[in-house]
């Protein structure tokens, strides 16, 4: 494994360096303020109208406004936190603005959509595998009193979100305000219950041990990861599942000056865009960014661009954004083959790999099931109407079809949602102080279990394991001095799912560069809200985090024709080897920590 690894990654250095050097006087022209898109249209003389996302220089903001009103274009929304504006803008707007002294960037108001793959076919099998391959089946912990704010389709209210657990609805299709909730789309409704449905549904008695003695008890065989957790829906996607990126800042805003109000804890975003920019422009990674430092966990699908539609091979570099957002946690998709065992789980060829374009960071972050998960369909959604095939019935006594079976990084981040769900529980039952986002995704990292069969690249620390992050959460006190041990006891770095006894990966992937041991017991600088995951950062005395460079400049900016390229993604030369490159040890893109 060590070995194929290694030559693998080599090999891809054979073709990624050469075809970079050749982009390089593109990469002069791409420098500039404009992304990727908007560069090639002002160099093919391109008038047509579009929008764009403007950031002014600190303070400028109302007079570039001003300018591009005077021009006789449209200002369509201004996005106070990120000291940015929307506009709609001609050929010679984008000239204007690309020209403009007081303009730092221009990106296009790129269109996202669902994190869903086409790959979800109709196979049966045990559906409660989910929370038994998570490891949480009859976990004490449900959830409760958590929130996550879904950015997505909307939602349709069904039995599986009853009591006044999915009230709160905000359409920012059309003004942001609090409306009724619909989905005409379906996608939302999906991931919201699989973060917190219910399953009333698809309920079956069970016998199970209480107390020591056998009882029968109601169970819902689609019950969602974290079945008693609030949910909050922001509509930011239509009825075909598409969105504009200023959509989503702008319920990124309402989300985290809203934060107290809501009780919002977590954000699910299951949707994203090719990459256009380095992360450092990108509006929507630097709403993103925000949104941690505000205390919110930002839970993101990774994509699901692992295969070449037309060769149909899987491939690299197909990372989305917001999922290359440094801090928040980046979610790849794992097939568990329907069953409960993990030795059987595989990366799906779907789940987008990693690097991320233009910063090259070590992403996903870790990888969770995505693969044929049911959860609750909108009768009134697209997804539902269109797919009858796909629709599930909840048990004997279910007349409806309630539920629906997808596919999709949108589903793995769902599921890690959950999780992240029952973790704030298990530690606030606990505890006084929160978990930051930073140590939640430190934990995640920890606590997952690697692939046998998969890169770095591919499956980020491994696989989600919920009873080890939860266990671990629940046993960390976040009330310590800096510097002080946080654990309450010990902890076995282990846990036991379908009796197997699994290790944990032990290490973390900080940007692109691994740690290992038990720095995460300590309460440390890093595991507070006011670092970017992945910056240089002093550990005592000796230098053992930095934000390693992938391809060794940082200027280089990576320019082709299409996001998706044959000659970087899904060239064959990938599978030769090649010599003479030295390897670094503790770099994840160059190293090996395949287990």
């Amino acid at each position: 494994m060590r070995r194929w690894f290694s030559a693998m990654l080599v090999a891809a250095l054979a073709v990624l360096v050469p075809a970079m050097n050749q982009a390089g006087s593109v990469a002069a022209k791409t420098k500039g303020k404009l992304d990727r898109v908007l560069q090639r249209a002002l160099d093919n003389d391109d008038g047509s109208r579009r929008r764009v996302i403007v950031r002014p220089r600190s303070g400028h903001s109302n007079a570039v406004a001003d300018r591009v009103s005077k021009r006789g274009h449209r200002i369509e929304a201004a996005h106070r936190r990120l000291g940015s504006f929307t506009a709609t803008v001609d050929g010679d707007g984008l000239r204007a603005l690309s020209a403009d002294l007081d303009v730092e960037n221009v990106s296009v108001d790129a269109v996202l959509t669902a994190s869903r793959a086409q790959e979800d076919g109709t196979t049966t099998g045990e559906p409660n595998v989910l929370l038994a391959s998570l490891g949480l089946s009859g976990s004490e912990y449900e959830g409760e009193k958590v929130t996550v704010a879904v950015i997505d389709s909307g939602l349709e209210k069904s039995e599986d979100l009853s009591g006044g657990r999915g009230d709160r609805f905000f359409d920012f299709t059309v003004n942001g305000r609090h409306a009724h909730a619909y989905d005409d789309f379906g996608h939302g409704t999906h991931v919201a219950t699989l973060i917190g449905g219910a399953g009333k549904k698809s309920e079956v008695e069970v016998m199970r041990l209480e107390k020591g003695k056998p009882v029968r008890v109601k169970v819902g065989r689609f019950q969602g990861v974290a079945p008693k957790a609030r949910i909050v829906s922001m509509k930011v996607l239509d009825g075909d599942g598409r969105g504009l990126t200023s959509s989503v800042l702008q319920a990124l805003e309402f989300a985290i000056e809203h934060k107290d109000e809501l009780k919002i804890d977590i954000i699910n975003l299951s949707l994203g865009h090719p990459i256009y920019e380095p992360a450092e422009t990108d509006p929507l990674v630097r709403a993103v960014e925000d949104a941690v430092r505000a205390g919110i966990v930002v839970v993101t699908s990774a994509g699901n661009f692992g295969v070449n539609q037309e060769t149909g091979e899987v491939g690299y570099a197909g990372i989305t954004s917001p999922g290359n957002a440094p801090s928040a946690i980046t979610v790849g998709a794992i097939d568990t083959q329907q069953t409960a065992d993990r030795s059987d789980d595989t990366v799906a060829r779907y789940s987008s790999r990693g690097p991320s374009w233009y910063s090259g960071l070590a992403k996903p972050d870790l990888v969770a099931p995505g693969s044929r998960l049911v959860a609750v369909g909108a009768y009134n959604g697209r997804l539902y109407v269109d797919h009858p095939e796909r629709q599930v019935y909840g048990n004997a006594s279910d007349r409806t079809g309630r539920y629906l079976r997808l596919s999709g990084t949108s589903m793995a981040a769902a599921v890690t949602s959950g999780v992240v769900a029952l973790m704030i529980d298990a530690n606030r039952q606990a505890h006084d102080s929160p978990l930051t986002p930073n140590i939640i995704k430190a934990i995640l990292e920890f606590t997952a279990l690697p692939l046998q069969n998969a890169d770095p690249l591919s499956q980020g620390a491994g696989g989600l394991n919920g009873e080890g992050a939860v266990r671990l959460a629940a046993n960390i006190d976040p009330g310590v001095p800096a510097g002080s041990w946080w654990l309450d006891g010990p902890v076995s770095p282990s846990s036991t799912i379908a009796g197997q006894s699994l290790t944990w990966s032990q290490t973390l992937v900080w940007g692109n560069t691994l740690v290992w041991g038990n720095a995460i017991f300590e309460n440390q600088l890093v595991w507070g809200t006011t670092l970017v995951w992945g910056n240089t950062l002093v550990w005592g005395n000796t230098l053992v985090w930095g934000n390693t460079v992938v391809w060794g400049n940082t200027d280089l900016v990576w320019d082709d024709p299409s996001v998706w390229s044959q000659t970087l993604v899904w060239g064959n030369s990938l599978l030769s080897t090649t010599s003479g490159t030295t390897l670094s040890p503790t770099t994840v893109v160059w190293g090996n920590v395949a287990r």
